[in-house]
């Protein structure tokens, strides 16, 4: 059995707030591709609602947007070989994230988010529980606050940059809220 490493990078914890089948992407030298990784979002879905439940908090619903949101940042730092919540041209998370589920008409507006990188894999269970384990990732988990969520899971077998080479499996959570009252 070979050794599994597993990096967790922290969360900005700060939250802004304002009154499939498998498909694959390449970098521009499409050297590097990466797989979505379905089957592991339905199941990251399934176990945060299955925590959430036992916590007696409300499901979170999935979201187009913000889906959309987490799978342009996980091919992000994906093919540019980064991990941050930044975009890598130094755009917030929640700019991105807004330009995906605008705040724009709504007189409450919220979102947070959690990364995880793994290599060479991880499972739903592994992925939960690690962010369970970090106070600022468990706060988005079990937020109250927060109604939907996108999730997008990517494998790539060479990573670049960060990644150092190595097989990586990339999971990008952004959550939301937002009521137009």
């Amino acid at each position: 059995m070979t050794p599994r490493r597993s990096s967790l990078l922290g969360v900005l914890s700060a939250v802004v707030l304002l009154v499939a089948p498998a498909t694959a992407a390449t970098t521009r030298n499409g050297r590097v591709t990466a797989e979505r990784k379905t089957e592991l979002e339905a199941s990251a879905l399934i176990d945060v609602n299955a925590m959430r439940a036992g916590l007696h908090l409300a499901p979170l619903r999935l979201s187009q947007p913000l889906e959309e949101a987490a799978r342009s940042h996980s091919l992000e730092m994906a093919r540019a070989g980064f991990f941050a919540h930044e975009s890598a041209d130094g755009e917030a998370f929640w700019r991105r994230i807004e330009s995906y589920y605008p705040s724009r008409g709504y007189r409450h507006w919220s979102v947070g988010e959690n990364l995880l990188w793994a290599s060479p894999d991880i499972d739903a269970a592994e992925a939960v529980q690690s962010w369970m384990a970090s106070p600022p990732h468990r706060a988005i988990l079990t937020s109250q606050g927060f109604r939907e969520i996108g999730i997008s899971a990517v494998h790539l077998d060479v990573g670049t940059g960060e990644f150092a080479g190595e097989a990586v499996t990339i999971i990008t959570m952004d959550f939301g809220y937002r009521t137009r009252q």
